[in-house]
């Protein structure tokens, strides 16, 4: 035996790690209730470590957490662990009831529970090992490990035939310990495993073989027990032969094999009692179960009958496109939890029938995750089975997804719902790029099957509450409800990368192509007509294929009172004065509230003329038509060339002009190239670059935030200024506010509504204020109209303001440099 002495060291500093279980109790996303995920804070709130679950339940992997303060998950600081009263609950053992912040935006309810609380040091312990005589241990400790174990010593001197038995074999048999035994009465409690006992002694003291034996034990106290009798053979100084060994409980190990028999028995006969396809595997995609109706259409697909053990990698290591589509649903199951499919289990030309595949992962009971299920389910009512229930009318028979007339049915009743629940809903329709070149290059029949591949790897990729469809030919429509706009942009760029990576094999070659889509928001609003949203949504894919391909055009759906008449002469009169390069112009200023400043601070306004008789069109009217048609980023560009064209022509406003603001669409802020249109048109003119700033959306930083950084880097460099505009609108504007590269803070309108008589709206602007001062940024308060406004934004220091109280929009030639009349002439003007 060894004895552990362990000899601490001082200790600067302790600290205290807290492990906390965050359980869900209503459904996540995913489907599945009672999600939970752990995370480990110390003193600080700092998060030390997390688990997978909270991928699953908060957006975030775990090494995004890590180093990250917990309240980047919570929806405010009262939900904070850390505060006195949420923690002595905690330290008590009683769950809290706290709301989290997912990371792509909304709020949900979970419970927090302490799990347990370690003291861990700055400073490792110095520790020493060193061997100690087992005369020397305390007999006690001896006994405490016999009873805690369910262990017991026997020792057999051979020479004078007694029996030494420690107290840990008198426990197990319940007799008293000391009473008196020979081996014979010793023998009588192995009821049917005397004779098998004797003969394992007898041979290990001729041959000194140790032995085991498993035997059922009857104690005085008639109560059965599985025990395992181990014995060996020890010689003497002396020359004398004596057997010792153990006696071991193995009652709660036997119950166990035996329940996990009972259990295997039972999945066994469900298994093979259901004519439904059942498989189960491991996280490494190795087969754990599956019953003889899937091994069955398993290798009639594929030609080899599958078997626990097997890897799925390995058996469809001839299959690569089913492999990949196969790969990706277990992953989603592993990722997301519970959700159905329908589809054959192979898209190859055969006469296999469609399934409904229902997957649900398997996790451990601390939730982590140890491989998933899949029950698939025969859709006899599919098309391939029977005509008569109608479904070869609502489903492809090409892709098995619902078809154009299924699609407009279920968009129907999605706007019939809309109103009612106030939920974001969009319209992704998706056109493959030159699939005809495609089609023709490897044959109908191939082609035929690359749709079926691609519409089972689009069925993985989308959620299982959107209604995916082939309307025709090469052409696809996702609708997406309870999706607000930046979650809709995110799916329909994933699904374009995935068409643009997806190759399907055929006779030794890797074909693939591209695609291009339409996303059309749909508002409050939007025409009612599925049909006509339908039509939009072509419109602007049609328009991404005119930019080039490859891409997604998005634009909000043109409202319900302005028809196709409306539209195309309000695109006439747009292409018009694009074309002609005569965009009206007008400015509204931008005002000092908090001290006088000097200098002109102006925001350019567009607006588009109209012909004879008719009135120009302003933003509201005009944007909807540029965004959907992809005019906005030439819309930006002619702003900003005939204003600095505009300026070049009156240099004796260059020393007054210290802020010219341009209103930026999204396509301008996804736009690689505009930073360096900047800099070549700010090259031209004798304007400083300082004086000119580019405004961008909150809702844009808030989608984009990766590429709003980039163009705010660009700007930079080229020597303009960036203003964040619409600030406030979201729970992302503080921290927008902090740590973007902008260089002003515009607030939103919401924001000012009521700010001279809502207390907490004034705080709220207060607060955003002093981040923005604190970040080194000047703030602007919009859409001032009333003299309390004005004079409560004086109150809170905020650096500028704008609204009809202060300046209204005027056109741009009136901005003119003052006229001075001398006697040798006028100056200026």
């Amino acid at each position: 035996m060894q004895d552990i002495q362990i000899l601490r060291s001082s200790v600067k500093e302790t600290v205290s790690l807290r492990e906390l279980q965050i359980r869900r109790d209503r459904p996540d996303s995913s489907g599945r209730a009672n999600a939970s995920a752990l995370i480990t804070l110390d003193d600080g709130g700092i998060i030390q470590h997390a688990d997978t679950g909270c991928e699953a339940m908060l957006g975030h992997t775990p090494d995004q957490l890590v180093g990250e303060p917990v309240y980047r998950i919570l929806a405010s600081r009262e939900d904070n662990p850390m505060m006195p009263a949420n923690r002595d609950r905690l330290a008590t053992g009683e769950p809290v009831r706290v709301t989290f912040r997912h990371r792509e935006g909304f709020f949900f309810t979970a419970t927090l529970s302490l799990q347990h609380s370690v003291r861990d040091t700055d400073q490792a312990a110095a520790a020493t090992i060193s061997v100690r005589d087992p005369s020397a241990m305390d007999p006690r400790l001896l006994h405490a490990a016999q009873a805690d174990a369910g262990l017991g010593l026997w020792e057999l001197d051979l020479a004078r035939n007694e029996l030494f038995w420690s107290d840990g074999v008198y426990h197990q048999l319940d007799i008293r310990p000391g009473t008196a035994l020979t081996p014979e009465q010793a023998l009588f409690y192995c009821q049917g495993s005397q004779l098998r006992l004797r003969a394992l002694v007898r041979r290990c003291i001729r041959t000194g073989r140790p032995f085991h034996l498993d035997v059922s034990l009857l104690t005085a106290r008639q109560t059965v027990r599985r025990a395992r009798i181990s014995g060996q053979r020890l010689r003497q100084d002396n020359g004398q032969s004596r057997l010792a060994g153990t006696l071991v409980d193995i009652s709660g190990q036997a119950q166990a094999n035996q329940a996990l028999g009972e259990a295997r028995a039972l999945l066994a006969a469900t298994g093979q009692a259901t004519a439904d396809l059942v498989v189960a595997v491991d996280t490494a995609l190795t087969l754990r179960y599956c019953n003889d109706a899937y091994a069955r259409e398993f290798q009639r697909a594929f030609g080899q009958r599958p078997r626990p053990g097997d890897a799925l990698p390995t058996l469809l290591a001839n299959h690569p496109n089913e492999l990949r589509l196969i790969e990706r649903l277990w992953h989603r199951a592993f990722e997301r939890g519970g959700f159905v499919i329908e589809m054959p289990l192979t898209h190859q030309p055969s006469e296999l029938p469609v399934h409904e595949f229902h997957y649900q992962t398997l996790t451990r009971d601390h939730g982590e995750v140890i491989g998933a299920v899949q029950v698939g389910r025969p859709m006899h009512h599919r098309p391939q089975h029977s005509a008569t229930d109608g479904a070869r009318l609502r489903h492809d028979p090409v892709t098995g997804l619902m078809n154009r007339r299924a699609f407009l049915d279920r968009l129907a009743r999605a706007l019939e719902q809309a109103p009612r629940r106030d939920t974001a809903v969009s319209l992704l329709y998706l056109d493959l790029d030159e699939f005809e070149r495609f089609n023709e290059q490897a044959g109908n029949g191939t082609g035929d099957r690359y749709l079926r591949e691609l519409a089972g790897n689009l069925s993985a990729r989308v959620r299982q509450r959107d209604a995916l469809a082939r309307l025709s030919g090469d052409t696809f429509a996702l609708l997406m409800e309870h999706c607000p706009e930046p979650k809709a942009r995110q799916i329909a760029d994933g699904i374009l990368t995935l068409v643009g990576e997806f190759r399907f094999q055929w006779q030794g070659h890797s074909l693939g192509t591209t695609a291009s889509g339409g996303l059309l928001i749909l508002n409050p609003d939007a025409p009612a007509d599925p049909e006509t949203l339908l039509g939009q949504a072509a419109d602007l894919c049609q328009t991404a294929k005119s930019s080039g391909r490859n891409r997604i055009h998005t634009a909000q759906a043109l409202s319900e009172g302005v028809d196709d008449a409306i539209t195309a002469q309000r695109l006439a009169q747009i292409r018009t004065a694009l074309d002609a390069g005569s965009l009206t112009l007008e400015f509204q200023s931008l005002k000092p509230v908090a001290s006088a400043t000097w200098g002109d601070h102006i925001e350019i306004l567009c607006r588009i003329p109209g012909d004879e008789g008719q009135a120009p069109l302003h933003p509201d009217q005009f944007l909807p038509v540029a965004e959907r048609f992809d005019l906005a980023r030439k819309l930006d560009r002619q702003v900003i060339r005939q204003t600095l064209a505009w300026l070049g022509r009156h240099r004796l406003l260059e020393p007054r002009i210290k802020y010219c603001g341009f209103n930026l669409s999204l396509a301008s802020v996804l736009d690689d190239g505009f930073a360096d249109f900047l800099e070549a048109e700010l090259a031209r003119s004798p304007y400083a670059p300082a004086c000119m700033v580019l405004e961008i959306r909150e809702a844009h930083a808030t989608q984009y935030p990766d590429d709003v950084a980039v163009l705010c880097d660009a700007l930079h460099r080229v020597g303009c200024r960036v203003a964040l505009d619409g600030a406030g609108a979201s729970v992302e504007s503080y921290q927008l506010a902090a740590r973007l590269p902008v260089d002003l803070i515009k607030l939103d309108r919401r924001m000012m509504d009521h700010l001279e008589d809502d207390p907490v709206q004034q705080v709220m602007v207060d607060a955003l204020h002093r981040i923005a001062e604190a970040a080194g940024k000047d703030t602007v308060a919009t859409f001032i109209e009333s003299d309390e406004s004005l004079r409560k934004v004086r109150a809170l220091g905020i650096h500028f303001g704008q609204g009809f109280r202060l300046s209204r929009p005027r056109p741009l030639s009136d901005l003119t440099p003052a006229a001075v009349d001398l006697t040798t002439g006028r100056i200026g003007g």
